[in-house]
């Protein structure tokens, strides 16, 4: 039987807009994710898309509803346990790859696992080395953010992702800032990632051709499930 690391039960989110209007971006969702499923996330601007992901990765609240990580009910935990449930479970990879510049490629990647103290020093950089080999960057260890194309800052992103061998990798448009070949690359990255160990990628998109080579398309518009549809994605137990 499949496993679920993701669900969400009849979440709703309200944004504040004065003390008298509020604006209802998702209205009522409830949405299970199930371990090595590859899911694109797709529809229309202000369709709840981004909002949706960031209540997957505990950095929104639903106003009403449930939401289970792993088994957990993350839906009330503190920002301070929140964080460390993050860092230790969940790899984040956004439109912008928020590389510090004073880091080269190497350093950047090591930073998640230093800041979680799992490993020691030097496990940490051979284990950061042995991603951005994964990711194609083998060559560019000592190389800062600006000595890098875009293409190569966003897997140098993805990388650092990974760092923490979390359980949920979480990209929000991480395409959308790339040329077509440098997001075929990074589609590649995360397909062969879901393929070979099994990773859990759920990934905001609006590149229609990435979202129909993903395992599992989920639609919103206007907050709501329009569709969801499976590709033949084995769903791993």
């Amino acid at each position: 039987m499949a496993e679920t690391i993701l669900r969400l039960d009849g979440v709703r989110k309200e944004l504040e807009l004065s003390r008298d209007v509020r604006q209802t971006i998702i209205p009522n969702l409830s949405l299970e994710i199930f371990k090595g499923e590859f899911v694109a996330i797709t529809g229309p601007s202000g369709s709840g898309k981004s909002t949706l992901l960031y209540i997957m990765g505990g950095l929104d609240k639903p106003t009403f509803g449930r939401v289970w990580l792993d088994g957990k009910d993350i839906t009330e935990t503190d920002e301070a346990e929140m964080t460390v449930i993050r860092n230790e479970k969940i790899g984040f990879i956004y439109q912008f790859h928020f590389l510090l510049p004073e880091f080269n490629a190497l350093e950047n990647v090591c930073l998640p696992m230093l800041i979680r103290r799992r490993f020691g020093r030097k496990e940490i950089r051979e284990r950061a080395m042995k991603l951005l080999d994964i990711v194609g960057l083998g060559d560019k260890y000592t190389n800062k953010p600006n000595q890098l194309s875009g293409g190569q800052q966003q897997r140098v992103a993805i990388a650092r992702a990974l760092a923490n061998e979390p359980q949920v990798l979480l990209g929000d448009e991480p395409t959308g800032n790339l040329d077509t070949k440098s997001a075929d690359n990074v589609y590649q990255l995360f397909d062969r990632l879901n393929r070979e160990i099994g990773q859990t990628v759920i990934v905001v998109t609006h590149d229609e051709e990435f979202a129909n080579r993903a395992g599992r398309r989920i639609h919103l518009v206007d907050g709501q499930i329009a569709s969801d549809s499976r590709m033949n994605q084995p769903v791993r137990a």
